[in-house]
């Protein structure tokens, strides 16, 4: 069982469109496009609006998810951005549980992963359910809201927000 130490907030955010794959020779390299930066841009200034904020901004390292931290903490979301290897596609949810249970937020309690699909979905799902059910997709800048408990988060978390990008568009 994983005790921690106070309730935490969690924001799923799926990056951006980015560029094609065989526009890049490599996966991590794409970047997000003028039109998925645009929307992003859109989407971090609704969440804003919807008074959001984040004690930290934990973001794979490939470059478009990079890219749509850094417009969530452009935007004022949040003021520090932190890479995490373990939100890269594939990633692995236990060294993300590691990582969050020595983690000390600093205000609000509210921290934002930028990842990928399916990841993301499956990610929620483990903490919702306890188990990957393969149901819960994040598109592209849409957000997903879980509240981890205090304790034994796996299967005991709950959802309480998945919005898709054009709910957020203005």
């Amino acid at each position: 069982m994983l005790v921690f130490t106070a309730m935490t907030t969690l924001y799923l955010i799926r990056h951006g469109i980015a560029a094609a794959r065989e526009l890049h020779e490599t996966d991590e390299e794409r970047p997000l496009t003028k039109e998925g930066d645009r929307k992003t841009r859109k989407i971090a200034k609704s969440l804003l609006d919807l008074e959001l904020q984040f004690d930290l901004i934990l973001t794979s390292p490939l470059l478009r998810a990079r890219q749509t931290a850094e417009i969530l903490q452009i935007t004022g979301l949040s003021s520090q951005i932190e890479e995490c290897a373990a939100l890269a596609p594939d990633g692995n949810i236990a060294a993300w549980l590691d990582w969050y249970s020595n983690w000390s937020p600093t205000a609000c309690n509210s921290l934002a992963l930028v990842g990928h699909q399916p990841d993301l979905g499956h990610w929620a799902e483990i903490l919702i359910w306890g188990e990957s059910r393969g149901v819960l997709v994040v598109k592209k800048a849409g957000v997903l809201g879980i509240t981890l408990p205090e304790s034994d988060i796996l299967g005991s978390s709950q959802l309480f927000w998945l919005t898709p990008p054009k709910f957020l568009l203005p």
